[in-house]
């Protein structure tokens, strides 16, 4: 399906117009920063708002943060992509008030499946979470 204002011909900036609408993103102030076939950064500010009972980032944040950067490049190739499977582990707890950044690449892609690999790393450049996405390609277009 293809939006008012997005042609066929730029699918990357279809995703970056959805990413910038999608309500949930917005609530988290998760950011695209950086897109292309098969791959996608995003970035989040760590807020006091996201901590959880031992006053870290919630587990869940971080995870809308990998599944920002799996689902902007899952779909970056112009093709409706579906999350089928997201495995992640926490490494590091962020520091608070740290700004994350989540990369996502496509390491296979063959027939329908396509996996992801996805580092999210704190200002310094330490891993503070590792995923592996699995992806469904609909065949449809954007």
């Amino acid at each position: 399906m293809v939006e008012e204002g997005m042609t066929l011909e730029d699918p990357l900036d279809g995703i970056r117009e959805r990413v910038a609408r999608e309500p949930y993103s917005r609530i988290l102030g998760i950011r695209l920063v950086d897109l292309g076939p098969g791959w996608a950064v995003t970035e989040m500010d760590c807020t006091e708002e996201m901590e959880d009972l031992l006053g870290m980032t919630h587990g869940g944040a971080l995870f809308s943060l990998v599944d920002e950067a799996f689902g902007a490049a899952g779909n970056s190739r112009g093709s409706v992509a579906l999350a089928l499977n997201v495995q992640i582990t926490f490494v590091a707890p962020p520091s608070p008030r740290e700004i994350l950044r989540a990369e996502a690449k496509e390491i296979k892609r063959e027939g329908r499946i396509s996996n992801f690999e996805i580092r999210v790393k704190g200002e310094a450049g330490r891993i503070v979470a590792m995923a592996l996405g699995t992806a469904y390609v609909k065949g449809e277009e954007l």
